[in-house]
């Protein structure tokens, strides 16, 4: 457990307040502690949630099973634990169908070479360029005496108007800061409704430039099969819409609700629109099918009839992302294509627009969220927005594209504080809290705050030599 950095954990700490690398880590520590030989570890995005820190470590541990005799696959976009691999294989060239194929095989000096977009960034010929001047910020929140959980009595403030960064190893108490007291205490000083905030003395500063504040977490964006994209952006009212102008619906008489998949009247009603039926057996798992009647395309044949431009409703919830606002940019449908555009610009062009919400992991469920913001844009009333690692589960090239979201809101007057452990993003900061210096009992202190080129001077961060590197 010491050597994949859980040794402040307490034996008998219950395992639901554990974050999420906290548990991935003591998986890790039970398959080194079995000394298995011979075996095979595949491992999807260990470094989530782990600060550039505990991820020495971890290589480390990677590396000790390799020793054993074991063979380790590791699904990452970890710049560190790139360099740290024996062979590196790069999927590509970009995502969705545009991707698909190895662009790259090779050890790290062979890949260094080549021109995918990872060799790209890791030969530093593409980069996340560091901002040429921080933002001042004149509002802020002082959250006076927080001491929930293992935080020491810490008086913090959040710089509002600019994109703030909250850092520190895992265990150093940024979620109980940020999510357990921050949030809660603010909604409810703006008249919301939310859970009890955590222990602290008291709220203060000036933040009258905030209306509301919205918590951006990875929880899905809709737990049913019918949720997806187009639906959470609102786009698909305009789509269908758009074909029920078509000839062919003015004559039958179609209306928008046609082209639903959620309401009778144009869905197949043999799965009742959801493209596959269920079998439930008694003792077994139940067994699902594609439907017979409309061969998984959900709406009845006679729907499927409607085209806009050579292309039906169901050819539509197929097209990608990117390949949508295209087709629609083409076809003079600028309305459609505005609205998906924001989840182009958050780095998702890859999701088909009917992909079902159930399928998205939390990382992307959370840009889609952030893509609904974008969507609404400039709104009178300015929003804090809190982000818990939008990074999870981004490349460097999707990183650029966070930014200048992020960057769109704070334009709009919006205010966004993230909650991160991506030096790339964090050198982007304009201010930066840094809690610490180690998790557990050792962690809760203030350990330092300011702009990236500040922190990076502080000799007690563990933050602040990974924040240097990338400032050079």
């Amino acid at each position: 457990m010491s050597d994949v950095g859980l040794d402040y954990l307490t034996l008998n700490r219950k395992s639901n307040s554990l974050s999420g690398g906290e548990s991935q880590r003591i998986n890790l520590a039970t398959s080194l502690g079995s000394s298995l030989v011979g075996s095979m570890y595949i491992l999807d995005e260990p470094s989530i949630g782990l600060h550039p820190k505990d991820t020495t470590r971890l290589i480390k541990v990677l590396k000790n099973l390799r020793d054993l005799g074991n063979t380790v696959i590791v699904v990452e976009h970890d710049e560190e634990i790139m360099q740290a691999a024996d062979e590196i294989i790069d999927i590509g060239p970009e995502a969705g169908t545009y991707g698909g194929e190895v662009v790259a095989t090779g050890t790290l000096k062979e890949i260094l070479n080549q021109n995918s977009l990872t060799a790209q960034y890791l030969n530093e010929s593409l980069e996340i360029p560091v901002p040429s001047k921080r933002r001042n910020f004149k509002y802020y929140i002082d959250i006076k005496g927080a001491r929930q959980n293992n935080l020491k009595n810490i008086d913090v403030k959040f710089p509002l108007g600019v994109l703030t960064m909250v850092t520190g190893v895992s265990g150093s108490g940024k979620s109980t800061l940020v999510k357990q007291i921050l949030y809660p205490a603010i909604l409810k000083k703006l008249g919301g409704y939310g859970k009890k905030a955590g222990h602290f003395t008291s709220i203060e500063g000036k933040f009258e430039n905030v209306k509301t504040v919205e918590f951006v977490d990875q929880n899905p964006i809709g737990r049913s099969s019918r949720s997806n994209p187009v639906t959470y952006i609102k786009a698909y009212d305009d789509i269908r819409n758009l074909f029920a102008t078509q000839k062919v619906s003015k004559i039958r008489n179609y209306k928008p609700k046609h082209f639903s998949f959620n309401v009778e009247g144009g869905r197949c009603e043999t799965c009742k629109g959801e493209g596959e039926v269920t079998i439930e057996m008694q003792f077994m798992a139940d067994v699902t099918l594609q439907c017979e009647t409309c061969n998984g395309k959900r709406f009845k044949k006679e729907i499927l009839e409607v085209e806009f431009e050579g292309k039906n409703i169901h050819d539509i919830l197929n097209m990608t992302i990117s390949d949508a606002v295209a087709f629609f940019k083409t076809n003079k449908q600028d309305k459609v294509a505005k609205k998906l555009q924001p989840l182009l610009d958050v780095g998702l062009g890859y999701v088909t627009l009917g992909q079902s919400s159930s399928t998205l992991s939390g990382g992307e469920a959370q840009r889609i969220k952030l893509a609904s913001f974008l969507v609404k844009g400039t709104t009178a009333d300015k929003t804090l927005f809190i982000f818990d690692e939008p990074t999870t589960g981004l490349h460097f090239h999707d990183i650029n594209k966070l930014l200048d979201s992020f960057n769109a809101l704070i334009d709009k007057g919006h205010s966004v504080i993230v909650i991160e452990h991506n030096m790339d993003l964090v050198k982007c900061a304009d201010y930066v809290i840094d809690l610490g210096p180690d998790g557990g009992k050792q962690g809760g202190n203030l350990v330092a705050f300011g702009t990236p080129e500040e922190v990076a001077q502080v000799k007690e961060s563990h933050t602040a030599p990974y924040i240097s590197q990338k400032l050079k």
